[in-house]
């Protein structure tokens, strides 16, 4: 994830053209006068007239060439970052960073980073960085990476510790999946039963995805190999019928949560994206999980920010992470509805669920290559 990123934030070294010291210099070369021979043999010898003494050349010491910076690894969006030094500190001023933010946002869009969120981000860098003063020996470049760094983390947020959640909370917990088509969704709530299991919880998965043909079969495929109570009415029963239904069996049998499983629906299905607000209000979830892909680009916002109207999430799973070589979209739907990323998906097994940190992705962007 983050490749593009880890590239562009490498900075290169400069290397400037050695002046020779002035020792180094070429002794200049003193100039030889030859004396006339003259004819001696009638005309007495005289006293010579003392010889005038002619200046010495001053020595001419070349030019230094002018220091040429030579990058070794490419053109860093951080190399052209000037700084103006007053009084052992250096303030900056919006021109001086101007060409280098812009070339930032070109670098999170490559990444898929959404548009507004890109933007979003270089602002914030903007209004931290333009006009403040800083130590004369802080480079240039390490005042914009932790800008940058301080940035991302406040999209990101703190991330979730749902193991704290429930066990600070009234039992039962009730979780709301919800999202598009697709996703990873279903499978999510399976991986999630069993990490719960692991942690010594006792789990009760409602079919609440009663639209899509088989889903009910595929969650249940899924709570049979785990040993997890399902509660599941036919195909196209009124999915807040069985959702109700569901917190009903988890009260009376004291358990401890209940994961309910919902129809992926596109943002632009309004009869769908309807029926999802009257399970919100049927069920009264304490937790709802936004779940998407993370290969799903600038799409992801648009989703995340009508899922968000209908229905308030708490936070976001992303699956597929491990088909994914930027990781965009994990920035882009944080932002978008300013919620913590939960989990994140990495494979098809069980285990494959891992709990989101933010240290996980600045990490990836910001760690030392190997």
């Amino acid at each position: 994830m983050f490749e593009g990123l880890k590239k562009v934030l490498g900075l290169g070294k400069k290397k400037k053209e050695e002046i020779p010291s002035p020792a180094e210099l070429p002794a200049p070369e003193t100039p030889v006068t030859e004396t006339p021979i003259e004819n001696t043999a009638s005309v007495p010898a005289a006293a010579p007239a003392p010889a005038e003494k002619k200046p010495e050349p001053t020595p001419v010491v070349p030019t230094p060439a002018v220091e040429e910076e030579e990058e070794t690894r490419g053109p860093s969006i951080f190399s052209r970052l000037k700084t103006l030094v007053v009084d052992r500190e250096f303030v900056l001023s919006e021109k001086d960073i101007e060409e280098t933010l812009f070339d930032l946002q070109m670098v999170l869009l490559e990444a898929d980073v959404a548009y507004p969120v890109a933007e979003a981000i270089t602002e914030h860098m903007k209004k931290e960085l333009v006009g403040t003063h800083r130590k004369m020996f802080d480079s240039a470049d390490k005042v914009v990476t932790e800008a940058l760094k301080h940035a991302i983390e406040n999209v990101l947020g703190d991330g979730f510790d749902l193991v704290q959640y429930i066990n600070t909370h009234e039992k039962p917990v009730k979780i709301l999946f919800t999202g598009v088509n697709g996703t990873g969704k279903t499978t999510s709530v399976a991986k999630i039963a069993a990490l719960l299991q692991s942690q010594g919880f006792s789990v009760v998965v409602g079919a609440g995805d009663t639209f899509r043909a088989g889903a009910v079969e595929q969650i249940r495929v899924h709570c049979d190999r785990l040993g997890v109570k399902l509660i599941a009415h036919q195909e196209g029963a009124d999915p807040s019928a069985v959702l109700f239904d569901t917190v009903d069996y988890a009260k009376a049998h004291n358990t401890d949560v209940v994961l309910a499983d919902s129809a992926g629906r596109f943002h632009n299905r309004v009869n769908l994206m309807n029926q999802l607000d009257k399970i919100k209000r049927v069920m009264k979830p304490d937790l709802v999980f936004y779940v998407d892909e993370a290969v799903a680009g600038n799409d992801a916002v648009i989703r995340a920010e009508e899922f968000e109207k209908t229905v308030s999430t708490d936070g976001v799973i992303l699956t597929k992470v491990d088909m994914d070589p930027k990781g965009g979209a994990a920035i882009s739907i944080a932002y978008t509805i300013g919620k913590p990323l939960v989990f994140l998906g990495v494979g098809q097994e069980y285990t494959d669920m891992k709990p989101f940190t933010p240290s996980l992705i600045i990490d990836e962007i910001f760690g030392e290559e190997k």
